[in-house]
């Protein structure tokens, strides 16, 4: 009698567990945000920090456009006699006994040096914005990423918290049905033993949901109170999205697109224009003047119009220019790299997608629809006692496994098409 309401009373909590709703991660105070990834996109373009302080650097990089066209200033001196000791007066401009001179001059710069300050402030200005569109596209790729492994995280949750809710239930009855003498202690410890592995696992899993949720909000600037709920509509079942694009595609469009490889690409111009500016630099610059003197020349109210330059006889600022030599090989250099390491990891993230994708689509799409009937049955089988309580776990237990490892391989296939966008710097596979 005692045994028939004890597989009674574990039936209805099953059942219970089948149809209730489970929300996960939420603190009593906490404000649920059900979010599309489109509107989480749009929140993190208008809100992030990081976006917002690079926006900053291009300004201040344009600024330096406009200092650099800016001409030098001309340079003006004014001089006056202290003190007359033969009219005893201090500061004297009397016609006679009065004496002050003046200057004007200003320095015009040779061989192109302003043209080429500026082209370097312009290319520098060009890194800056190639730099908030490769952050974008750094940024952009985390946050679609932790937005997919929070939704499959949640799921994989969600079956662990049906099975612990379950086991909880039936461990509180066994436990009273021990007491009295109706099963064997084995029954119980078998069912702790499980229910404590499996509340383990499930913390391990929501800390890791936490973490993301926490990036992803501090990506979006949502309250640290709130939580996200993806909302996500995506059916890859099927589906050769990978194969149907040709590799050769992929590799010109990282070569055209990826912002990165366009800052070292700038930056192999920058030093090649820094080199002229080094060799234009050995060329002296001409200081053009105007001087008036009232008496301190030779003659009453002197005038002269003058010029001076330096003698480039010892400094053809031969280091600045080997200097510059040296960084444009070294830029030219890492350029390569930078293309060498980008073939490298495209080739490998190509090849661990099209595996993703030929795994997933090996699997039968009625497998878990199949599985879950499956689970229906030993469920029934259970009831009829045709298995026993330690079975049915272990049926479950392997529910449970299936059901984690197929959210895992979902979620790794998203993520080795935003690995490929990521890669190519091109929304090739936008779900």
């Amino acid at each position: 009698m005692h045994h028939k309401f004890v597989i009674v009373l574990f039936s209805i909590q099953l059942w219970c567990m089948a149809v209730g709703g489970i929300v996960f991660g939420q603190t009593p105070n906490s404000d649920t945000l059900s979010m599309t990834l489109k509107e989480t996109e749009s929140q993190f373009l208008k809100n992030n920090l990081n976006l917002i302080i690079q926006h900053y650097s291009i300004d201040q990089a344009q600024a330096q456009i406009i200092t650099a066209r800016l001409f030098n200033n001309p340079d003006f001196s004014f001089a006056n006699v202290l003190y007359n000791p033969k009219t005893k007066r201090f500061f004297d401009t009397s016609h006679d006994g009065g004496e002050y001179s003046a200057q004007l001059s200003q320095l015009i710069q040779t061989a192109g040096k302003r043209n080429k300050s500026i082209q370097l402030a312009q290319i520098s200005a060009q890194q800056a914005q190639y730099q908030l569109f490769d952050l974008l596209r750094t940024l952009k790729f985390t946050l679609r990423n932790d937005f997919y492994k929070i939704y499959f995280q949640e799921q994989s949750a969600r079956v662990y918290q049906e099975e612990i809710n379950s086991l909880a239930k039936t461990l509180k009855v066994f436990q009273e049905q021990y007491s009295k003498g109706n099963i064997a202690q084995k029954e119980v410890l078998r069912i702790q033993s499980q229910l404590y592995s499996l509340q383990s696992e499930l913390n391990d899993l929501m800390d890791s949901i936490d973490d993301t949720q926490s990036e992803l909000k501090l990506m979006i600037r949502a309250k640290p109170s709130a939580y996200i709920v993806p909302q996500v509509d995506i059916n890859l079942e099927g589906k050769s999205v990978v194969s149907e694009v040709p590799y050769q595609h992929l590799i010109d469009s990282a070569y055209a697109n990826r912002y990165d490889l366009k800052v070292a690409r700038s930056v192999v111009d920058y030093n090649n224009i820094n080199l002229k500016l080094q060799k234009a630099t050995a060329v002296p610059d001409v200081t053009f003047s105007l001087a008036y003197d009232k008496q301190g020349s030779y003659i009453r109210d002197y005038s002269s119009a003058g010029i001076a330059f330096s003698l480039p006889f010892f400094n053809r600022n031969q280091g600045g220019i080997k200097q510059a030599r040296i960084a444009v090989d070294a830029s030219k250099v890492q350029l390569q790299s930078q293309q060498d390491q980008l073939e490298s990891e495209l080739a490998n993230d190509y090849k661990g997608a099209l595996r993703l994708e030929n795994l997933y689509n090996s699997f039968d799409p009625k497998f878990k629809q199949d599985f879950n009937h499956l689970i229906q049955e030993v469920f029934k089988n259970y009831q009829k006692h045709n298995i026993s309580l330690l079975e049915f776990l272990d049926f479950y237990d392997s529910y449970k496994t299936n059901t984690l490892q197929l959210n895992n391989l979902q979620l790794n296939r998203i993520s080795s098409l935003e690995q490929l966008n990521f890669a190519t710097g091109t929304p090739f596979f936008n779900q």
